[in-house]
């Protein structure tokens, strides 16, 4: 059974649509399947803190207390120079975070789930879905 690290425009849809469709997969895999990085926590809360919506804020607090947030070790960091490595050399780079990231749901055999598809597929053996249609 797959598992599944999810990023930050999937949390951020699925804090605006709780009962869409991203909820609907984690229920059909089980709440057991999916976790997230420290890098998307980062963003989240530094997303929610920049609009200065207290509600928001707690909406993000609530949601990452209810999901694993998976620590960051030396084997992410491994795969994250790796994939730094093989993305430069290939002249396809992606963001800082988005390579954490990728980075981390190698390091812990996960699926990554993003509406940002493209960015992600550059990363070699990574595997990536796309959860927001449904």
């Amino acid at each position: 059974m797959p598992r599944y690290l999810l990023d930050t425009d999937t949390l951020s849809r699925l804090l605006r649509e709780p009962r869409g469709a991203i909820a609907q997969r984690i229920a059909q895999g089980g709440v057991d399947a999916v976790a997230t990085s420290p890098v998307v926590a980062g963003e989240l809360r530094f997303g929610a803190m920049r609009t200065g919506n207290t509600a928001l804020r707690e909406r993000v607090d609530e949601l990452l207390a209810r999901l694993p947030v998976l620590p960051l070790d030396d084997d992410v960091a491994q795969a994250y120079a790796a994939a730094r490595r093989a993305l430069e050399r290939a002249g396809t780079p992606i963001g800082p975070n988005d390579l954490w990231i990728a980075a981390h749901a190698l390091a812990t055999e996960r699926v990554v789930v993003t509406g940002n598809v493209r960015e992600f597929r550059r990363v070699h053996g990574l595997g990536v879905e796309e959860w927001h249609a449904g």
